[in-house]
Protein backbone atom coordinates (compact mmCIF):
# COMPACT_ATOMS: atom_id res chain seq x y z
CA UNK A 1 0.00 0.00 0.00
CA UNK A 2 1.38 3.45 -0.93
CA UNK A 3 1.83 6.31 1.51
CA UNK A 4 -0.98 8.16 -0.29
CA UNK A 5 -3.39 5.23 0.11
CA UNK A 6 -2.47 4.98 3.79
CA UNK A 7 -3.21 8.68 4.17
CA UNK A 8 -6.64 8.37 2.53
CA UNK A 9 -7.51 5.30 4.61
CA UNK A 10 -6.53 7.01 7.87
CA UNK A 11 -8.42 10.15 6.94
CA UNK A 12 -11.67 8.29 6.21
CA UNK A 13 -11.31 6.15 9.33
CA UNK A 14 -10.92 9.08 11.68
CA UNK A 15 -13.75 11.03 10.07
CA UNK A 16 -16.13 8.12 10.61
CA UNK A 17 -14.99 7.07 14.09
CA UNK A 18 -13.76 10.19 15.85
CA UNK A 19 -16.24 12.83 14.78
CA UNK A 20 -18.48 11.25 17.41
CA UNK A 21 -16.60 13.47 19.92
CA UNK A 22 -19.36 15.99 20.66
CA UNK A 23 -19.38 19.08 22.80
CA UNK A 24 -22.10 21.06 24.51
CA UNK A 25 -22.86 24.74 24.45
CA UNK A 26 -22.07 26.72 27.59
CA UNK A 27 -22.66 30.36 28.39
CA UNK A 28 -19.88 32.55 26.96
CA UNK A 29 -17.31 33.59 29.57
CA UNK A 30 -17.25 37.18 28.39
CA UNK A 31 -19.95 39.39 26.92
CA UNK A 32 -19.23 42.36 24.72
CA UNK A 33 -20.36 45.85 25.44
CA UNK A 34 -23.91 46.80 24.48
CA UNK A 35 -24.55 46.58 20.77
CA UNK A 36 -22.46 43.48 20.10
CA UNK A 37 -24.36 40.26 19.60
CA UNK A 38 -22.64 37.10 20.89
CA UNK A 39 -23.54 33.44 20.59
CA UNK A 40 -22.02 29.98 20.57
CA UNK A 41 -23.86 29.22 17.32
CA UNK A 42 -22.12 30.62 14.28
CA UNK A 43 -23.96 33.01 11.97
CA UNK A 44 -24.73 31.45 8.57
CA UNK A 45 -23.81 33.76 5.69
CA UNK A 46 -25.33 31.37 3.09
CA UNK A 47 -22.08 31.18 1.12
CA UNK A 48 -21.73 28.43 -1.51
CA UNK A 49 -19.17 26.50 0.54
CA UNK A 50 -16.99 26.76 3.64
CA UNK A 51 -13.65 28.55 3.19
CA UNK A 52 -12.62 28.73 6.88
CA UNK A 53 -9.48 27.20 8.37
CA UNK A 54 -6.84 28.57 10.76
CA UNK A 55 -3.39 28.04 9.23
CA UNK A 56 -0.63 29.37 11.42
CA UNK A 57 3.08 28.98 12.04
CA UNK A 58 5.10 29.89 15.11
CA UNK A 59 7.93 32.37 14.56
CA UNK A 60 10.37 32.15 17.49
CA UNK A 61 12.78 34.92 18.43
CA UNK A 62 14.31 33.37 21.57
CA UNK A 63 17.89 32.34 20.78
CA UNK A 64 17.21 33.74 17.28
CA UNK A 65 15.53 30.49 16.26
CA UNK A 66 13.50 31.96 13.37
CA UNK A 67 13.91 35.76 13.39
CA UNK A 68 16.09 37.73 13.26
CA UNK A 69 18.72 35.25 12.09
CA UNK A 70 21.21 36.76 14.54
CA UNK A 71 21.34 39.70 16.97
CA UNK A 72 22.49 43.09 15.75
CA UNK A 73 21.39 42.98 12.12
CA UNK A 74 20.71 46.32 10.48
CA UNK A 75 17.12 47.53 10.29
CA UNK A 76 17.16 46.83 6.56
CA UNK A 77 18.31 43.26 7.08
CA UNK A 78 15.74 42.65 9.82
CA UNK A 79 12.93 43.96 7.64
CA UNK A 80 14.06 41.94 4.63
CA UNK A 81 14.08 38.77 6.71
CA UNK A 82 10.64 39.55 8.13
CA UNK A 83 9.19 40.20 4.67
CA UNK A 84 10.72 36.98 3.38
CA UNK A 85 8.95 35.02 6.13
CA UNK A 86 5.63 36.77 5.63
CA UNK A 87 5.82 36.43 1.84
CA UNK A 88 6.47 32.73 2.34
CA UNK A 89 3.39 32.33 4.54
CA UNK A 90 1.21 34.29 2.12
CA UNK A 91 2.41 32.39 -0.96
CA UNK A 92 1.78 29.07 0.82
CA UNK A 93 -1.76 30.08 1.84
CA UNK A 94 -1.25 30.50 5.59
CA UNK A 95 -3.40 33.14 7.26
CA UNK A 96 -1.78 33.68 10.68
CA UNK A 97 1.67 34.19 12.20
CA UNK A 98 2.33 33.56 15.91
CA UNK A 99 5.23 35.95 16.46
CA UNK A 100 7.28 35.88 19.68
CA UNK A 101 7.66 39.41 21.05
CA UNK A 102 8.51 38.72 24.72
CA UNK A 103 10.94 35.81 25.04
CA UNK A 104 12.48 36.71 28.44
CA UNK A 105 10.67 39.64 30.07
CA UNK A 106 12.04 41.82 27.27
CA UNK A 107 10.50 43.42 24.22
CA UNK A 108 10.86 43.23 20.46
CA UNK A 109 8.78 46.40 20.34
CA UNK A 110 8.84 49.83 21.95
CA UNK A 111 7.98 49.43 25.63
CA UNK A 112 8.12 51.52 28.78
CA UNK A 113 7.72 48.39 30.89
CA UNK A 114 10.54 46.13 29.70
CA UNK A 115 13.89 46.58 27.91
CA UNK A 116 14.60 46.04 24.24
CA UNK A 117 15.55 42.43 23.55
CA UNK A 118 19.14 41.27 23.17
CA UNK A 119 17.94 38.99 20.37
CA UNK A 120 17.02 42.05 18.32
CA UNK A 121 19.93 44.48 18.62
CA UNK A 122 22.61 42.39 20.31
CA UNK A 123 22.56 44.63 23.37
CA UNK A 124 19.82 44.44 26.05
CA UNK A 125 17.95 47.71 26.34
CA UNK A 126 19.26 49.11 23.06
CA UNK A 127 16.65 50.36 20.58
CA UNK A 128 17.09 49.90 16.82
CA UNK A 129 19.14 52.66 15.18
CA UNK A 130 17.71 54.47 13.33
CA UNK A 131 14.57 53.86 15.34
CA UNK A 132 11.77 51.66 14.13
CA UNK A 133 9.25 49.50 15.97
CA UNK A 134 9.55 45.86 14.81
CA UNK A 135 6.11 44.84 16.07
CA UNK A 136 4.43 47.74 14.32
CA UNK A 137 6.29 46.71 11.15
CA UNK A 138 5.30 43.05 11.49
CA UNK A 139 1.63 43.89 12.07
CA UNK A 140 1.44 46.23 9.08
CA UNK A 141 3.24 43.86 6.71
CA UNK A 142 1.25 40.84 7.88
CA UNK A 143 -2.06 42.59 7.35
CA UNK A 144 -1.00 43.71 3.87
CA UNK A 145 -0.69 40.03 3.01
CA UNK A 146 -3.98 38.93 4.57
CA UNK A 147 -2.23 37.38 7.57
CA UNK A 148 -3.31 37.73 11.19
CA UNK A 149 -0.54 38.66 13.62
CA UNK A 150 -0.70 37.02 17.05
CA UNK A 151 1.83 38.16 19.64
CA UNK A 152 3.46 35.32 21.53
CA UNK A 153 4.56 36.12 25.08
CA UNK A 154 6.34 34.07 27.73
CA UNK A 155 4.58 35.19 30.92
CA UNK A 156 7.12 34.01 33.52
CA UNK A 157 10.59 33.60 32.02
CA UNK A 158 12.78 36.42 33.31
CA UNK A 159 16.10 35.52 31.68
CA UNK A 160 17.17 32.79 29.27
CA UNK A 161 20.57 31.11 29.38
CA UNK A 162 21.14 32.27 25.79
CA UNK A 163 20.11 35.83 26.57
CA UNK A 164 23.71 36.91 27.33
CA UNK A 165 24.44 39.17 30.28
CA UNK A 166 21.72 40.42 32.60
CA UNK A 167 21.41 44.15 32.06
CA UNK A 168 20.58 46.76 34.68
CA UNK A 169 17.19 47.17 32.94
CA UNK A 170 16.30 43.48 33.28
CA UNK A 171 13.48 42.61 35.67
CA UNK A 172 16.05 40.42 37.43
CA UNK A 173 17.66 43.68 38.59
CA UNK A 174 14.70 46.09 38.68
CA UNK A 175 12.28 43.80 40.55
CA UNK A 176 14.46 41.14 42.21
CA UNK A 177 11.76 40.36 44.77
CA UNK A 178 9.73 38.73 41.96
CA UNK A 179 12.52 36.55 40.58
CA UNK A 180 14.15 33.24 41.48
CA UNK A 181 17.21 31.63 39.93
CA UNK A 182 17.09 28.08 38.58
CA UNK A 183 20.01 25.70 38.59
CA UNK A 184 20.35 25.69 34.79
CA UNK A 185 21.12 29.41 34.89
CA UNK A 186 17.67 30.71 33.93
CA UNK A 187 15.73 33.22 36.03
CA UNK A 188 11.98 32.82 36.54
CA UNK A 189 9.25 35.07 37.84
CA UNK A 190 7.45 33.54 40.82
CA UNK A 191 3.92 32.91 39.45
CA UNK A 192 2.35 33.07 42.92
CA UNK A 193 3.27 36.69 43.58
CA UNK A 194 0.74 39.41 42.90
CA UNK A 195 3.59 41.60 41.65
CA UNK A 196 4.38 39.02 38.96
CA UNK A 197 0.76 38.90 37.84
CA UNK A 198 0.35 42.66 37.80
CA UNK A 199 3.54 43.18 35.82
CA UNK A 200 2.72 40.60 33.14
CA UNK A 201 -0.90 41.79 32.96
CA UNK A 202 0.39 45.33 32.39
CA UNK A 203 2.57 44.05 29.54
CA UNK A 204 -0.41 42.33 27.92
CA UNK A 205 -2.62 45.38 28.31
CA UNK A 206 0.06 47.66 26.89
CA UNK A 207 0.49 45.59 23.73
CA UNK A 208 -3.22 45.08 23.13
CA UNK A 209 -4.00 48.77 23.62
CA UNK A 210 -1.23 50.13 21.36
CA UNK A 211 -0.92 47.64 18.51
CA UNK A 212 -3.38 46.45 15.89
CA UNK A 213 -2.80 42.79 16.71
CA UNK A 214 -5.22 39.92 16.17
CA UNK A 215 -4.29 37.67 19.08
CA UNK A 216 -2.27 37.15 22.26
CA UNK A 217 -0.60 33.77 22.64
CA UNK A 218 1.08 31.85 25.49
CA UNK A 219 2.86 28.52 25.04
CA UNK A 220 3.69 25.74 27.53
CA UNK A 221 5.97 27.62 29.96
CA UNK A 222 4.18 28.25 33.25
CA UNK A 223 6.08 26.94 36.23
CA UNK A 224 9.32 25.75 34.63
CA UNK A 225 10.04 22.18 33.61
CA UNK A 226 11.65 20.46 36.57
CA UNK A 227 14.73 19.67 34.47
CA UNK A 228 15.52 23.41 34.49
CA UNK A 229 16.16 23.13 38.21
CA UNK A 230 17.97 19.76 38.00
CA UNK A 231 14.85 17.97 39.21
CA UNK A 232 14.58 20.02 42.38
CA UNK A 233 11.38 21.72 43.51
CA UNK A 234 10.68 25.27 42.38
CA UNK A 235 12.32 27.63 44.94
CA UNK A 236 9.22 29.41 46.27
CA UNK A 237 9.48 28.50 49.98
CA UNK A 238 9.42 32.17 50.97
CA UNK A 239 6.22 33.02 49.10
CA UNK A 240 4.45 29.82 50.18
CA UNK A 241 5.35 30.43 53.81
CA UNK A 242 3.94 33.95 53.52
CA UNK A 243 0.75 32.51 52.02
CA UNK A 244 0.32 30.10 54.94
CA UNK A 245 0.96 32.84 57.49
CA UNK A 246 -1.75 34.93 55.86
CA UNK A 247 -4.25 32.14 56.51
CA UNK A 248 -3.96 30.19 53.27
CA UNK A 249 -5.16 26.59 53.40
CA UNK A 250 -4.24 25.12 50.00
CA UNK A 251 -1.53 22.54 49.57
CA UNK A 252 1.60 23.83 47.88
CA UNK A 253 0.74 22.18 44.56
CA UNK A 254 -2.86 23.42 44.60
CA UNK A 255 -1.68 26.89 45.58
CA UNK A 256 0.69 26.96 42.60
CA UNK A 257 -2.02 25.82 40.21
CA UNK A 258 -4.48 28.36 41.58
CA UNK A 259 -1.89 31.11 41.08
CA UNK A 260 -1.64 30.26 37.37
CA UNK A 261 -5.41 29.77 37.03
CA UNK A 262 -6.04 33.22 38.49
CA UNK A 263 -3.53 34.77 36.10
CA UNK A 264 -4.97 33.10 32.98
CA UNK A 265 -8.50 34.21 33.86
CA UNK A 266 -7.32 37.77 34.43
CA UNK A 267 -5.36 37.85 31.16
CA UNK A 268 -8.52 36.97 29.25
CA UNK A 269 -10.47 39.77 30.91
CA UNK A 270 -7.69 42.34 30.38
CA UNK A 271 -7.64 41.57 26.66
CA UNK A 272 -11.42 41.76 26.27
CA UNK A 273 -11.66 44.97 28.28
CA UNK A 274 -9.25 46.59 25.83
CA UNK A 275 -10.28 45.07 22.49
CA UNK A 276 -12.95 42.34 22.48
CA UNK A 277 -12.00 41.11 19.00
CA UNK A 278 -8.41 40.23 20.00
CA UNK A 279 -8.24 36.48 20.52
CA UNK A 280 -6.45 34.83 23.44
CA UNK A 281 -4.75 31.57 22.53
CA UNK A 282 -2.94 29.02 24.66
CA UNK A 283 -0.61 26.26 23.54
CA UNK A 284 0.06 24.05 26.57
CA UNK A 285 1.94 20.77 26.70
CA UNK A 286 -0.13 18.22 24.78
CA UNK A 287 -0.85 15.84 27.68
CA UNK A 288 -2.96 17.06 30.58
CA UNK A 289 -2.16 14.08 32.79
CA UNK A 290 -1.05 10.50 32.10
CA UNK A 291 -4.13 8.30 31.75
CA UNK A 292 -6.20 11.00 30.03
CA UNK A 293 -7.22 9.31 27.81
CA UNK A 294 -6.60 5.93 29.34
CA UNK A 295 -3.84 4.79 26.95
CA UNK A 296 -1.73 7.95 27.33
CA UNK A 297 1.57 7.97 29.19
CA UNK A 298 4.13 10.74 29.59
CA UNK A 299 4.82 14.03 31.32
CA UNK A 300 2.28 15.34 33.84
CA UNK A 301 1.92 19.09 33.28
CA UNK A 302 -0.78 19.30 35.96
CA UNK A 303 1.65 18.01 38.59
CA UNK A 304 4.95 19.32 37.18
CA UNK A 305 4.16 22.65 35.47
CA UNK A 306 1.17 23.35 37.75
CA UNK A 307 -0.81 24.04 34.57
CA UNK A 308 -4.43 22.92 34.74
CA UNK A 309 -4.91 23.38 31.01
CA UNK A 310 -8.07 21.26 31.06
CA UNK A 311 -9.69 23.76 33.43
CA UNK A 312 -8.82 26.73 31.21
CA UNK A 313 -10.45 25.04 28.24
CA UNK A 314 -13.47 23.84 30.26
CA UNK A 315 -14.08 27.33 31.63
CA UNK A 316 -13.67 29.08 28.27
CA UNK A 317 -10.89 31.37 29.51
CA UNK A 318 -9.40 31.22 26.03
CA UNK A 319 -10.60 31.80 22.47
CA UNK A 320 -8.43 29.18 20.85
CA UNK A 321 -6.59 26.22 22.29
CA UNK A 322 -3.53 24.69 20.60
CA UNK A 323 -2.19 21.83 22.71
CA UNK A 324 1.26 20.81 21.51
CA UNK A 325 0.48 17.42 20.03
CA UNK A 326 4.00 16.81 18.76
CA UNK A 327 3.67 13.03 18.44
CA UNK A 328 2.91 10.93 15.38
CA UNK A 329 -0.41 9.32 14.56
CA UNK A 330 0.74 5.81 15.50
CA UNK A 331 2.86 6.75 18.54
CA UNK A 332 1.99 4.29 21.29
CA UNK A 333 1.06 6.13 24.48
CA UNK A 334 0.91 9.56 22.80
CA UNK A 335 -1.13 9.00 19.63
CA UNK A 336 -1.99 12.26 17.89
CA UNK A 337 -5.66 11.44 17.15
CA UNK A 338 -6.25 9.90 20.57
CA UNK A 339 -5.02 13.03 22.32
CA UNK A 340 -6.87 15.32 19.94
CA UNK A 341 -10.08 13.39 20.54
CA UNK A 342 -9.65 13.72 24.30
CA UNK A 343 -9.11 17.48 24.13
CA UNK A 344 -12.13 17.72 21.83
CA UNK A 345 -14.31 16.03 24.43
CA UNK A 346 -13.04 18.50 27.03
CA UNK A 347 -13.91 21.47 24.78
CA UNK A 348 -17.33 21.91 26.39
CA UNK A 349 -17.60 25.68 25.66
CA UNK A 350 -16.95 25.07 21.93
CA UNK A 351 -13.90 27.25 21.64
CA UNK A 352 -11.53 26.88 18.70
CA UNK A 353 -9.39 23.75 19.07
CA UNK A 354 -6.48 24.19 16.67
CA UNK A 355 -3.75 21.70 17.65
CA UNK A 356 -0.08 22.55 17.51
CA UNK A 357 1.74 20.00 15.33
CA UNK A 358 5.41 19.18 14.90
CA UNK A 359 6.28 19.35 11.21
CA UNK A 360 9.99 18.43 11.31
CA UNK A 361 10.40 14.66 11.10
CA UNK A 362 13.46 14.71 8.84
CA UNK A 363 11.96 16.09 5.64
CA UNK A 364 11.43 12.78 3.81
CA UNK A 365 8.30 11.25 2.26
CA UNK A 366 7.18 9.86 5.62
CA UNK A 367 7.48 13.38 7.10
CA UNK A 368 5.25 14.77 4.37
CA UNK A 369 2.66 12.04 4.84
CA UNK A 370 2.63 12.48 8.62
CA UNK A 371 2.01 16.22 8.45
CA UNK A 372 -0.66 16.00 5.76
CA UNK A 373 -2.35 13.12 7.60
CA UNK A 374 -2.50 15.19 10.78
CA UNK A 375 -4.00 18.18 8.95
CA UNK A 376 -6.63 15.97 7.32
CA UNK A 377 -7.46 14.11 10.55
CA UNK A 378 -7.88 17.45 12.31
CA UNK A 379 -10.27 18.58 9.59
CA UNK A 380 -12.29 15.39 9.92
CA UNK A 381 -12.48 15.47 13.71
CA UNK A 382 -13.07 19.21 14.05
CA UNK A 383 -15.15 20.15 10.98
CA UNK A 384 -16.86 23.15 12.59
CA UNK A 385 -13.62 25.05 13.18
CA UNK A 386 -10.71 23.61 11.26
CA UNK A 387 -7.13 24.65 11.94
CA UNK A 388 -3.58 23.78 12.95
CA UNK A 389 -0.54 25.68 14.21
CA UNK A 390 2.80 24.51 12.80
CA UNK A 391 5.98 24.28 14.86
CA UNK A 392 7.63 26.14 13.36
CA UNK A 393 8.16 28.19 10.23
CA UNK A 394 11.75 26.92 10.12
CA UNK A 395 11.08 23.40 8.73
CA UNK A 396 8.63 24.82 6.18
CA UNK A 397 11.46 26.86 4.70
CA UNK A 398 14.09 24.17 5.23
CA UNK A 399 12.16 21.44 3.41
CA UNK A 400 10.78 22.63 0.06
CA UNK A 401 9.29 19.20 -0.50
CA UNK A 402 7.22 19.53 2.67
CA UNK A 403 5.94 23.06 2.16
CA UNK A 404 5.18 22.43 -1.52
CA UNK A 405 3.29 19.24 -0.72
CA UNK A 406 1.17 21.07 1.88
CA UNK A 407 0.49 23.81 -0.68
CA UNK A 408 -0.40 21.31 -3.39
CA UNK A 409 -2.79 19.25 -1.27
CA UNK A 410 -4.48 20.60 1.92
CA UNK A 411 -3.53 24.28 1.46
CA UNK A 412 -4.23 24.58 -2.24
CA UNK A 413 -6.46 27.65 -1.79
CA UNK A 414 -6.60 30.55 0.64
CA UNK A 415 -8.94 30.50 3.63
CA UNK A 416 -10.45 32.81 6.21
CA UNK A 417 -9.75 32.45 9.92
CA UNK A 418 -12.91 30.86 11.42
CA UNK A 419 -15.19 33.31 13.26
CA UNK A 420 -15.53 33.43 17.04
CA UNK A 421 -19.27 33.83 17.66
CA UNK A 422 -18.84 34.12 21.44
CA UNK A 423 -16.93 37.37 20.75
CA UNK A 424 -19.11 38.78 18.00
CA UNK A 425 -21.86 37.03 16.04
CA UNK A 426 -23.17 40.12 14.28
CA UNK A 427 -22.22 40.10 10.58
CA UNK A 428 -21.27 43.23 8.69
CA UNK A 429 -23.69 44.74 6.21
CA UNK A 430 -23.65 43.48 2.66
CA UNK A 431 -21.26 45.28 0.31
CA UNK A 432 -22.44 46.73 -2.97
CA UNK A 433 -21.04 45.42 -6.24
CA UNK A 434 -20.82 46.71 -9.79
CA UNK A 435 -19.89 44.40 -12.68
CA UNK A 436 -19.05 45.42 -16.24
CA UNK A 437 -18.15 43.10 -19.11
CA UNK A 438 -15.62 44.21 -21.70
CA UNK A 439 -14.11 41.94 -24.33
CA UNK A 440 -13.28 38.76 -22.38
CA UNK A 441 -13.04 40.39 -18.96
CA UNK A 442 -15.43 40.84 -16.07
CA UNK A 443 -14.50 43.98 -14.14
CA UNK A 444 -15.71 43.95 -10.54
CA UNK A 445 -15.89 47.01 -8.29
CA UNK A 446 -17.25 46.91 -4.76
CA UNK A 447 -17.96 49.27 -1.89
CA UNK A 448 -19.26 49.09 1.65
CA UNK A 449 -21.51 51.40 3.70
CA UNK A 450 -19.41 50.92 6.86
CA UNK A 451 -15.78 50.32 5.95
CA UNK A 452 -14.73 50.41 9.61
CA UNK A 453 -16.52 47.09 10.05
CA UNK A 454 -14.62 45.37 7.23
CA UNK A 455 -11.34 43.45 7.46
CA UNK A 456 -11.54 41.32 4.28
CA UNK A 457 -13.67 40.81 1.18
CA UNK A 458 -14.34 37.51 -0.59
CA UNK A 459 -15.23 37.29 -4.26
CA UNK A 460 -16.91 34.03 -5.32
CA UNK A 461 -16.92 32.92 -8.98
CA UNK A 462 -19.07 30.28 -10.71
CA UNK A 463 -18.19 29.12 -14.23
CA UNK A 464 -20.44 26.88 -16.34
CA UNK A 465 -20.16 23.24 -15.33
CA UNK A 466 -17.60 24.00 -12.60
CA UNK A 467 -17.66 24.32 -8.83
CA UNK A 468 -17.61 27.67 -7.11
CA UNK A 469 -14.17 29.18 -6.48
CA UNK A 470 -13.09 32.24 -4.51
CA UNK A 471 -10.52 34.99 -4.05
CA UNK A 472 -9.83 36.84 -0.77
CA UNK A 473 -9.02 40.56 -0.70
CA UNK A 474 -7.91 43.00 1.99
CA UNK A 475 -9.99 45.82 3.41
CA UNK A 476 -8.42 48.47 1.14
CA UNK A 477 -9.01 46.53 -2.08
CA UNK A 478 -11.95 47.77 -4.11
CA UNK A 479 -11.76 46.02 -7.47
CA UNK A 480 -10.53 43.06 -9.49
CA UNK A 481 -10.83 41.65 -13.01
CA UNK A 482 -11.41 38.01 -13.93
CA UNK A 483 -11.80 36.15 -17.24
CA UNK A 484 -15.35 36.06 -18.55
CA UNK A 485 -14.70 33.13 -20.90
CA UNK A 486 -12.38 30.19 -20.29
CA UNK A 487 -11.17 27.57 -22.77
CA UNK A 488 -13.86 25.68 -24.68
CA UNK A 489 -16.16 28.72 -24.35
CA UNK A 490 -16.85 28.08 -20.66
CA UNK A 491 -18.60 31.25 -19.45
CA UNK A 492 -18.64 32.93 -16.08
CA UNK A 493 -22.20 32.50 -14.80
CA UNK A 494 -22.30 34.14 -11.38
CA UNK A 495 -20.25 36.45 -9.17
CA UNK A 496 -20.80 36.60 -5.42
CA UNK A 497 -19.33 38.73 -2.66
CA UNK A 498 -19.14 38.93 1.12
CA UNK A 499 -17.55 41.41 3.49
CA UNK A 500 -15.70 39.94 6.48
CA UNK A 501 -15.38 41.64 9.86
CA UNK A 502 -12.53 41.50 12.36
CA UNK A 503 -13.80 38.38 14.11
CA UNK A 504 -14.36 36.48 10.86
CA UNK A 505 -18.10 36.94 10.28
CA UNK A 506 -19.05 37.08 6.60
CA UNK A 507 -21.93 39.27 5.49
CA UNK A 508 -24.96 37.68 3.90
CA UNK A 509 -23.90 36.26 0.54
CA UNK A 510 -24.73 38.59 -2.35
CA UNK A 511 -24.76 37.04 -5.83
CA UNK A 512 -25.14 38.55 -9.29
CA UNK A 513 -26.30 36.50 -12.30
CA UNK A 514 -24.24 37.60 -15.29
CA UNK A 515 -26.91 36.47 -17.74
CA UNK A 516 -28.96 39.44 -16.53
CA UNK A 517 -26.23 42.04 -17.09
Amino acid sequence: MTYKNIRITLYLFFIVVLTSCKTTNNTPYYYHKDGIKTSNNKWDAKTPYNIEEFRAAWIATVANINWPSKPGLSNKEQKEEAIELLDFLASHNYNAAVFQVRPQSDALYESNLEPWSYYLTGEPGKAPVPFYDPLEFWVEEAHKRGIELHVWLNPYRAHHTQGKDISEQSIVKTKPELVVKLENGMYWLDPSLEGTKEHSLAVVKDIVSRYDIDGVHFDDYFYPYDSYNNGKDFPDEKSYTAYLKSGGKLSRNDWRRESVNDFIKRVYKVIKDEKPFVKFGLSPFGIWRPGYPESVVGYDQYDKLYADAKLWLNEGWIDYFSPQLYWTINKKGQSFPELLGWWQRENTPNRHLWPGIKIDHGGDARNIDEVINQIMITRGMLPNSKGTVHWSIGPLIKYDSLSNAILKEPYSFKTLVPPSPWLDNMPPEQPTINITLKDNTANIIWNHPNKNDVFRYVIYLKYEGKKWEHQIFNEDDISTSVPFKLENNVLLEKIGITAVDRTGNQSLFLVEDLSKI
